[in-house]
């Protein structure tokens, strides 16, 4: 019913309840007008504002090819772990893949999304061993 969506503050929505008469009167009309309200009032509630944060984010640490992150996983992960394109190690080349999905939001497809997702994993991978190999000579 309309009633439970009166006092709202939406300017479509009739303020003032209608009459017994009117309601007849209208009949399928009026339900008709009233859950097509509802749709709309409801389509409009679920937008919610985000805050894009990552579009205000300006860096200089890493130095990807144009057209790397449309790559597979496997060189996806091999580039930024190079010091050519992430100066600061492979954990630098982790945040600018992170910063890439973020930044695709809805934008990319499923299959990228997993492929990215993917580049990741090994991307992780690298880093770990790379932390062993590390520990290894310190010990050493």
């Amino acid at each position: 019913s309309l009633a439970a969506f009166s006092n709202c503050g939406h300017p479509c929505v009739m303020t003032q309840p209608r009459s017994a008469p009117d309601a007849v009167v209208l009949g399928a009309r009026q339900s008709k007008i009233t859950r097509t309200f509802v749709i709309e009032f409801m389509a409009q509630a679920k937008k919610k504002k985000t805050n894009r944060w990552v579009a205000k984010v300006k860096t200089d640490s890493t130095h990807p090819e144009k057209g790397l992150f449309t790559k597979s996983a496997s060189t996806i992960a091999r580039e930024l772990a190079s010091t050519k394109v992430s100066p600061k190690g492979p954990s630098s080349g982790m945040r600018m893949l992170t910063y890439f999905i973020n930044r695709g939001g809805r934008g990319l497809s499923a299959a990228r999304r997993a492929e990215l997702e993917e580049a990741k994993i090994l991307l992780s991978k690298r880093i770990k061993n790379a932390k062993k190999s590390s520990a290894r000579r310190k010990a050493a």
